[in-house]
């Protein structure tokens, strides 16, 4: 399946450390010719870290795809009734987020763009990168992985030593996750080594 003229929303949570590895996704489906829709929350927009500053990452983005991102609910909301989405992503996905999602709570506009795209039962995609994923998030990932028209982007364990809780999505398998979903299929494995380039 290509990806050509597909409508992409593409949600940034605040997993600043993760950046680097998903621009380089989201360059790769704009490549493919998928209008990718841009969609951040707040703490994307107004942090500024040892990873860059919120203002230069939504430059960056909005350059990028071409679109002026999405950053509010009300703006966010249309993508389910006037303006729908074939793919809603959610890449990284933050613990934080994890739990508001699973709990259907929608205080931010990436939520919202996913609660406006499962209304209209079409796939959403997320990239998780949480430092509890298995610790007291761990119910919410559960409760989000048996949830009908999410799809998750293969995880694994980023620092098994240093942070036993912590899981990571494979981010460079992005793309093939989102051609699985738009197949309804959830992508396999779901659990790998975060940094195994291949499963041979």
């Amino acid at each position: 399946m290509s990806l050509q003229g597909k409508r992409i929303g593409f949600g940034l949570t605040g997993s600043h450390c993760t950046y680097d590895e998903v621009f380089p996704e989201i360059e790769k489906l704009v490549n493919e010719g998928a209008e990718v829709i841009p969609i951040v929350t707040s703490t994307v927009q107004n942090t500024e870290t040892r990873f860059g500053k919120g203002d230069d990452w939504v430059e960056r983005i909005e350059k990028l795809t071409g679109n002026r991102v999405v950053d509010t609910i009300v703006k966010a909301e249309p993508l389910g009734p006037k303006l729908p989405l074939d793919c809603m992503v959610i890449a990284p996905l933050t613990g934080n987020s994890m739990s508001k999602m699973a709990n259907a709570l929608t205080d931010s506009p990436v939520l919202m763009a996913a609660k406006a795209t499962m209304r209209n039962h079409r796939p959403v995609v997320v990239a998780i990168s949480t430092n509890d994923a298995l610790g007291l998030n761990g119910v919410n990932l559960m409760r989000l992985m048996a949830a009908k028209d999410i799809y998750f982007v293969p995880y694994g364990q980023d620092n098994p030593i240093g942070k036993p809780s912590s899981m990571v999505a494979r981010m460079s398998m992005i793309r093939d996750t989102i051609i699985s979903a738009l197949e309804r299929e959830q992508i396999q494995p779901v659990i790998v080594e975060k940094f195994k380039d291949s499963l041979d």
